[in-house]
């Protein structure tokens, strides 16, 4: 049985109407010892034949660890990744159900249009950034307010060089939920020393990225 019902594909068919160029989607897997892998997999699979322009590579972590290891995936499995014409530091880990479904698809056409959507006074101030930017935003399928956490997060990592955008599943990852002290969802973490709850704007978003790096 399938993930997409047949009215969804309908609709993300004319969502990815406005994709532009191709869109790389890869996804770390391993059939040990995860428990979402093989419906994440399934998922990607899925939204990957409703449009020519997107290819998905399924790679065994273990297999590939060499390049898992280049990407930063770690232990972080399942992981997904969004490319263009390069790795823009757009990662996802654990399985993109429920709201975050949202986030996986406005991630890929955000990619192949190659434009992040970012007001333009946000792109200025990205682009005075001389210091690396690590954002972890922490999130559930649940969770009606996190895909607009997530998407900002991850379209400053596709406008900027020096940043990189992990969204987490928390409940997939409670090791790391505990580690950050996540009770509340979105949590976001930046170069591990200044954190926020909530879907903030854009410019209240982007003043605690230019906050951590200070």
């Amino acid at each position: 049985m399938g993930f997409l019902s047949e009215a969804d594909k309908k609709e993300i068919r004319a969502m990815f109407a406005e994709m532009v160029h191709p869109v790389k989607i890869i996804n770390f897997t391993q059939t040990l010892e995860c428990t979402y892998c093989r419906e994440t997999r399934q998922i990607l699979e899925e939204v990957a034949e409703l449009s020519d322009l997107i290819t998905l590579e399924v790679l065994n972590h273990m297999e590939n660890k060499e390049k898992a290891d280049s990407y930063g995936i770690e232990d972080k499995i399942p992981a997904i990744i969004i490319e263009g014409d390069k790795d823009y530091g757009i990662r996802y880990y654990g399985i993109p159900s429920g709201y975050e479904f949202s986030t996986l698809l406005e991630d890929i056409i955000m990619v192949s249009k190659r434009d992040s959507g970012l007001k333009p006074e946000t792109k200025a101030k990205l682009a005075t950034l001389v210091k690396p930017v690590h954002i972890k935003v922490f999130v559930t399928p649940t969770c009606p307010y996190c895909p607009t956490a997530a998407i900002t997060a991850h379209k400053m990592a596709f406008e900027s060089d020096m940043i990189k955008s992990e969204v987490i599943e928390s409940i997939e990852f409670p090791f790391l939920a505990q580690k950050y002290g996540v009770y509340g969802v979105p949590k976001v973490v930046i170069n591990e020393k200044v954190s926020f709850e909530g879907a903030l704007p854009e410019e209240m978003f982007l003043d605690y990225v230019l906050k951590a790096v200070k």
